[in-house]
C-alpha cells in the first residue's frame, strides 16, 4: 500500500546552489560560506552546487570554465557569460539561491528560464564598493546591473546581518522589507579551534615570547590594511605584527600596501613585521590565530565579518571596526574591543576623519596589549559565543525555512 502522507519540502525538494567560489577555490567568505552551507544543507535537501573554475571530484558539484568567445572580455561579462552556463545548468531544479554579484545573473537567469524561486543571499552589495570600478572599469556597471537585477527581481533575500539587511534597503529601497531575511554566517568550531601546536608559527618566524598583532585578508579596500599598517606605528616596539594578507585587488592597492609596509619595517625591528603573502591551508591560519594576542580586522566595509568569528573560536581576543554586521559577531568588552568610525555617505566606507580612526584603532590595540589576562579572557568569552550563536546546522535549518517561505 502506498503512503499517501505528502512529503516536507526538505524531503524531496532540490536546491542549486549558484556561486563563484567553492572549495578549494575559496578566495573569501562567501566561499567560506558556501562550504559549510551546502555540507549542512544535504541532510535537508537535495542539493547542486554550480561554481566557477576548474572541475571538482566532490559529487553534485558542477564548475563552469569562461566561454571560449569570452576569455579575452572585460572580468564582468566574462562572469555573465559563465553565469548563462550555470543557469542552464539548472534545469531541473526546485528553487536557485545565488551568492555574491558574481552569480547573481545566473540565479535570476534561471528563475525566469525555469519558472523557479530565486533567493539571493547579500554578501556584499556592488553600491557599497564603488572602488571595484578600479578593478572592472567598465564591467562595474555590469556587476551592479546584475546584483541590482537579482536582487530586485528575488523571491526572498538572505541578509548574512541585521547590518546587511538595512543597507539592502538603502541601496535598493524598492524592495519589499518582508521579503528580507536575517540568517547570520557561521563558523564551524571543530575545525576553528585552538591549536596549541608551535610549528606553524615557529616555520613563520612568529616569536612566541612577544605579544603580536594578527591581521588575515585580501590586500582590498574594503579590509581597511592601510589604515591598520599606520596605527601600527603607534604600538610598543616589542609587539609583533603579524599580516596574513595577499590577493590585491588592483597594482594600486598592492602599492599603497607594500610602501606602508616598508616604512612600517623601517619604523620597527627586523622580526617587528612578518608578511604572508601566499594562501595559507586552514589549519595553519587556525594555529596563528591560536597564538595570536590580539586579532585585528580594519575593515571599513563588512556586511559580518567571517574572519572574526574565526579568530573568535580560536579563543583569540578581537579588534575590529564598528561597521556593518561585525558589532552583531563582536561583544564589545566582553570578546573584543570595538573601534568607532564616523563614515562617509558616499558608498566607500572612506572614514570622516581617517586620523582619528587611524588613532582610535592604535588605542583599541593597545589597550588589549597592555592587558594579556582580559584579552585572554576575552578570546575564551569568544569562543563560547562562536560556539553558542553561529552554528551551521542551525543556519542551513534557517535557510531551509527562508525557502519555504517561496514555495
Amino acid at each position: 500500500m502506498t503512503d499517501s502522507r505528502s512529503k516536507s519540502p526538505s524531503d524531496t525538494l532540490r536546491v542549486d546552489l549558484i556561486t563563484r567560489e567553492y572549495p578549494p577555490e575559496v578566495y573569501g567568505g562567501a566561499g567560506v560560506h558556501l562550504e559549510y552551507l551546502a555540507r549542512d544543507l544535504r541532510p535537508l535537501a537535495d542539493v547542486r552546487v554550480h561554481c566557477f573554475g576548474a572541475p571538482r571530484d566532490e559529487p553534485g558539484v558542477t564548475a563552469y570554465p569562461v566561454p571560449t568567445e569570452l576569455t579575452d572580455a572585460n572580468p564582468a561579462l566574462r562572469t555573465m557569460g559563465i553565469n548563462l552556463a550555470m543557469a542552464a545548468g539548472a534545469a531541473g531544479t526546485g528553487i536557485v539561491h545565488s551568492h555574491t554579484w558574481y552569480a547573481n545573473f545566473a540565479g535570476h537567469t534561471a528563475k525566469l528560464l525555469h519558472g523557479v524561486p530565486h533567493v539571493v543571499t547579500t554578501h556584499s552589495l556592488e553600491p557599497l564598493r564603488p572602488w571595484k570600478a578600479e578593478q572592472l572599469g567598465g564591467g562595474y556597471a555590469l556587476s551592479s546591473f546584475c546584483e541590482r537585477t537579482a536582487i530586485e527581481g528575488a523571491d526572498a533575500i538572505i541578509a548574512v546581518s541585521g547590518g546587511m539587511r538595512r543597507d539592502v534597503l538603502a541601496a535598493y529601497p524598492t524592495v519589499d522589507p518582508d521579503k528580507i531575511h536575517v540568517v547570520y554566517n557561521g563558523i564551524d568550531t571543530e575545525q576553528y579551534a585552538p591549536d596549541r601546536g608551535t610549528d606553524v608559527v615557529e616555520r613563520l618566524g612568529i616569536d612566541l615570547d612577544r605579544p603580536s598583532v594578527v591581521f588575515v585578508g585580501r590586500i582590498t579596500r574594503q579590509k581597511g590594511l592601510p589604515y591598520l599598517l599606520r596605527a601600527c606605528h603607534d604600538l610598543p616596539g616589542e609587539v609583533q605584527i603579524v599580516l596574513l594578507a595577499g590577493a590585491p585587488d588592483t597594482p594600486e592597492i598592492k602599492a599603497e600596501v607594500e610602501g606602508l609596509a616598508i616604512q612600517l619595517r623601517d619604523a620597527r625591528d627586523d622580526k617587528g613585521v612578518i608578511w604572508v603573502q601566499e594562501m595559507l591551508p586552514k589549519h595553519e591560519v587556525v594555529q596563528v590565530l591560536t597564538h595570536a594576542t590580539v586579532f585585528v580586522c580594519p575593515s571599513i566595509y563588512e556586511p559580518m565579518g567571517i574572519v572574526n568569528l574565526e579568530a573568535m573560536a580560536c579563543e583569540t581576543a578581537v579588534v575590529a571596526t564598528a561597521t556593518g554586521g561585525i558589532p552583531e559577531v563582536v561583544a564589545n568588552g566582553e570578546t573584543g574591543v570595538l573601534v568607532p568610525i564616523e563614515q562617509l555617505a558616499d558608498g566607500t566606507g572612506t572614514p570622516v576623519d581617517p586620523d582619528r580612526f587611524v588613532a582610535d584603532l592604535a588605542a583599541a590595540l593597545r589597550s588589549v596589549l597592555a592587558d594579556p589576562a582580559r584579552a585572554a579572557e576575552m578570546g575564551l568569552a569568544g569562543r563560547r559565543r562562536a560556539v553558542e550563536k553561529f552554528s551551521w546546522a542551525t543556519i542551513a535549518q534557517d535557510t531551509l525555512e527562508v525557502y519555504r517561505t517561496v514555495l
